[in-house]
């Protein structure tokens, strides 16, 4: 991209004030993700829980000088030397800048909608065509109204093709998509329940999401699809648009005759243009026989030979939609993004490994990049100036062609023809206390590499789902009135969940406070280099030194704790240390009552060594609604205390009372600031549709063994067989987690899509379900204890008790995944 401020200003047809004469080669959005560079563009966008003005400064400060902005403000004497395009709105000025720079580009572009299916179609046609061209394509899932005109903007003359896809959640917005993709070649892969609730009816979906075919000239879909194909004929009718279909009838132009399954394997049998033709996919669900056969009908209009279609569509191979973080081997973090290797994949993995802060070194291994478009000395130029600004402090370069730039990157790097010699020259104490990214091409499979650098534990994983945590953070924060602090519990292990994993994360997406229980915890993130405020919420007297020496901020509820957190920080010469004052309003649990807040106010003002930075309470049953009167009542407490002890001291400390359930439900009560704490992990007790499920154990399938009528299973042969059954023995037990309060039939896990219930006692490290009713078990299979089926809510009605404990109880033996997408 290369552009001039002035241009770009004509091109959206605003004013520009400031500096006019700045080159712009880079688009962001994101001042978290912004690198220093005087040749970014940054536009403010607004949106429901963010406002890019408020990192102009940040970003001014970083290097960035050129803006798209909404607000008016004086910048030119705020902000001298950078140049701001005034604009109504920024997210529309992104999206014509997008659509002006996909018309200077006449190269064939395939624009891709539906409900699933949109990112697999993208990533195989990329497998399936980058030998012969040179192709541009959305990174990851970009999408949304955001993300397609940052994948547009990617275009330039190094390619030859272009692939994106489009999604929408709501009417009227695929055509403001459809200028900025503009395709060619249009694909609509299916229609699902996706989004449903902005939509009067699957047909208003087709329609909107057809809109983005209004100028392509050939359509690809399934025709045995009714609703599609009868919306499709219509639109094709009206706008000259060639429809190019595949499906079993006769009048489909490419005609699926048979389908055959096999040992991992599907073969299927076809007509096109009455030529026969059979492929092979290494797949056998129905998904990726159908999400194939759009690639397959894209290469015959693409021209290509049907030997090349067989070929290559028999060596397809699964995309890994996630990067994983997992414990590596000496205190190393692994971050593993290896399913491809492109410079639009690798900025948002090196964004990801700057968020890791735990660690004080940063190593990225990366293959070379293949099929780039890109002159080689240029592209691992970009590579490693990205790398630099992302604070990368070794590479490890794998591949012919990134070892013969070595020169370019830092001279701590190293540099191996292929993985196998990387793996066999590997020293363990290299790689140490470090966070480790994997970014690399399929053919080297970083896989092997993966499992050289993984710390080894059993294979029953709690995987978190980092994409759903930042969902059910966004859905609070909808909830809160503007200027409402925010802060996010993450004790007790942040519920099971990881400590400085979650931590980083609530961090980079700029949440207010932290809430732990012990010191010990609050020093851990200390350590990994977390900065936000941390309140320590039972901070014992021993500990108040070390709180002091890490800047951890205590809950104060007595005058005992008080009296002694006063003497610990005079002992330090410290002057208006920030505490928490914690009222109790009716939970009894701890707290200073309504006629102690004279004295309360009497030792705040004695002692300017400490000062109250917020008053709070806690709520005893916000979730339950036989609860309400007593948590009005409760709130009523807290609102005359808070207030008197507000008045008799000279600030206004900020007030928070609601935690997960009072948000939803309490919304009069915000105050300044709310505590998040189980609703983040996806546990909701009144809009469960708005969350995401966080957590899902997993485990595998061990043995399957077929046992008679009459045997039992498991210690004190609980489980007695009343047929022939076929039990399964699962690696996973209470040493893990998994409550014997499940066994005997009390609980199921989820194989191969049904539940299969717990038979017998569950032991130490196993136990076993009956798999009778579910065919071709088989070992290996996945195992899932709790996920979105069996939900962790039923695991916990099953035992009588509630989530919280079920997430807390699973062992720190059990390997954590992060999962992000």
């Amino acid at each position: 991209m290369n552009y001039s401020l002035l241009n770009i200003s004509k091109i959206l047809n605003a004013n520009i004030v400031g500096n006019s004469n700045l080159q712009i080669s880079t688009v962001c959005i994101d001042s978290r993700k912004a690198q220093s560079n005087a040749n970014a563009l940054f536009f403010a966008l607004v949106g429901k829980n963010h406002n890019g003005h408020e990192f102009i400064a940040e970003l001014y400060r970083n290097g960035v000088r050129a803006f798209v902005v909404s607000e008016t403000k004086d910048y030119t004497n705020l902000f001298p030397n950078a140049g701001f395009i005034q604009v109504d709105d920024t997210l529309s000025a992104l999206q014509n800048f997008a659509a002006y720079h996909r018309s200077q580009y006449n190269y064939e572009t395939i624009g891709i909608t539906g409900s699933n299916g949109k990112t697999i179609v993208k990533e195989w046609l990329y497998q399936l065509l980058s030998q012969d061209r040179r192709i541009v394509r959305s990174p990851k899932s970009y999408n949304s109204q955001v993300g397609v005109p940052l994948s547009v903007l990617q275009m330039s003359p190094a390619y030859d093709l272009a692939i994106f896809e489009a999604g929408i959640s709501e009417p009227n917005e695929m055509g403001k998509l459809e200028p900025i993709v503009a395709p060619n070649i249009g694909v609509f892969t299916n229609i699902g329940s996706a989004h449903q609730e902005n939509f009067s009816s699957l047909e208003q979906k087709v329609k909107e999401k057809m809109k983005l075919f209004t100028n392509t000239k050939i359509l690809v879909y399934f025709n045995n699809n009714q609703l599609i194909d009868s919306i499709a004929k219509h639109e094709a009718s009206k706008k000259g648009i060639k429809l190019f279909t595949w499906g079993k009838s006769k009048g489909a132009d490419v005609q699926v005759l048979d389908v055959k399954r096999d040992a991992g394997t599907t073969t299927i049998n076809l007509v096109s243009q009455k030529n026969n033709l059979s492929i092979t996919i290494p797949f056998t669900d129905d998904a990726s026989l159908e999400n194939a056969m759009h690639c397959l009908c894209i290469m015959l209009i693409l021209g290509m030979p049907q030997e090349t279609i067989s070929n290559r569509m028999a060596h397809l191979m699964p995309v890994a939609m996630r990067l994983e973080l997992k414990e590596g081997i000496n205190g190393c973090t692994i971050i593993n993004d290896s399913y491809n290797s492109d410079i639009g994949s690798l900025s948002i993995a090196l964004d990801f490994l700057a968020q890791q802060r735990q660690h004080p070194k940063k190593i990225l291994v990366i293959s070379d990049i293949l099929q780039s478009g890109t002159q080689p000395k240029l592209l691992y130029s970009e590579v490693a100036n990205m790398a630099k600004a992302k604070g990368v402090d070794k590479v490890v370069g794998i591949g012919r062609v990134i070892s013969s730039f070595s020169k370019l990157f830092p001279p701590s790097s190293t540099f191996y023809p292929d993985s196998n010699s990387f793996i066999k020259s590997i020293n363990r104490q290299s790689f140490s206390n470090a966070a480790v990214l994997l970014k690399g091409s399929r053919v080297f499979q970083f896989e092997h590499i993966s499992t050289a650098l993984e710390k080894k534990t059993h294979r029953t994983v709690l995987e978190i789902d980092l994409n759903a945590i930042v969902n059910n953070l966004n859905y609070f924060r909808s909830l809160l009135k503007p200027d409402v602090k925010i802060m996010v519990m993450v004790k007790a292990f942040s519920y099971g969940s990881g400590s400085h994993e979650i931590a980083n994360l609530l961090q980079y997406h700029r949440v207010d406070y932290l809430g732990v229980a012990f010191a010990d915890e609050g020093v851990a993130l200390r350590e990994a280099g977390i900065s936000l405020p941390i309140v320590v919420l039972n901070p014992e007297f021993g500990s108040y030194d070390i709180m002091i020496d890490y800047n951890l901020e205590p809950e104060i509820f007595s005058f005992t704790s008080l009296k002694n957190f006063v003497s610990a920080v005079n002992r330090k010469g410290v002057s208006g240390y920030p505490i928490h004052i914690k009222i109790d309003s009716g939970m009894h649990r701890l707290g200073f009552l309504q006629d102690e807040i004279e004295k309360v106010a009497k030792i705040l003002n004695q002692n300017e060594c400490i000062r109250a930075e917020s008053i709070f309470s806690h709520l005893a049953g916000s979730d339950e609604r036989e609860h309400d009167d007593f948590t009005k009542n409760q709130i009523r407490i807290f609102e005359q205390s808070s207030s008197k002890l507000s008045q008799l001291i000279s600030y206004k400390p900020l007030r928070h009372i609601l935690n997960s359930a009072g948000i939803e439900r309490f919304k009069n009560a915000q105050y300044n600031m709310v505590r998040l704490g189980i609703g983040l992990y996806g546990i909701s007790s009144v809009h469960k549709n708005k969350l995401q499920n966080v957590s899902t154990l997993k485990s595998f399938v061990a043995q399957v063994r077929e046992l008679p009528e009459g045997e039992t299973v498991g210690y004190s042969r609980k489980g007695k067989l009343s047929r022939r059954s076929i039990i399964a023995t699962i690696p996973i037990g209470y040493a893990d987690g998994l409550s014997r309060g499940l066994s005997n039939g009390n609980g199921g896990m989820l194989v191969k899509g049904e539940i299969a219930p717990i038979i017998g006692n569950i032991s130490m490290d196993t136990c076993a379900v009956d798999v009778t009713d579910i065919p071709n078990v088989n070992v290996s299979d996945e195992v899932v204890v709790f996920g979105t089926k069996p939900h962790i809510t039923q695991i916990a009605n099953a035992l009588e008790t509630i989530p919280y404990e079920v997430l807390t109880s699973i062992s720190r033996r059990v390997k954590r995944i992060y999962i992000q997408e």
